[in-house]
């Protein structure tokens, strides 16, 4: 009997599903101007969309764009009051993508 020549494979990686959701998550996260959101709303605990475009110096449009990419992969949570949106990192997603990578 020969010996093995490695140790074996890990038997909990991902699988295809939990690849692509994860992959869809890292692709939002890609993106300078959306890492940096992501970071002030961290840092803050919250913060309103009236507030990003003079923080990044980006148009209305642009942060609105790269919101709702962040909304989608559900790294933010949206709340609407009044006429203006408010966001807050979703902790439980962040941490499901910490959890793969480590």
């Amino acid at each position: 009997m020969d010996p093995l020549c490695c140790a074996p494979l890990r038997t909990d990686v991902l699988s295809d599903t939990d690849a692509t959701d994860l992959a869809t998550v890292l692709k939002a996260l890609a993106d300078p101007t959306r890492l940096r959101l992501v970071s002030i709303i961290a840092a803050s605990g919250e913060a309103c969309a009236c507030d990003f475009p003079a923080a990044l110096n980006k148009s209305q449009p642009t942060v609105s764009h790269h919101l709702s990419q962040l909304v989608s992969a559900g790294l933010l949570d949206r709340e609407q009051r009044g006429k203006w949106a408010w966001f807050r990192v979703n902790d439980a997603r962040l941490e499901q993508v910490r959890a793969v990578l480590t």
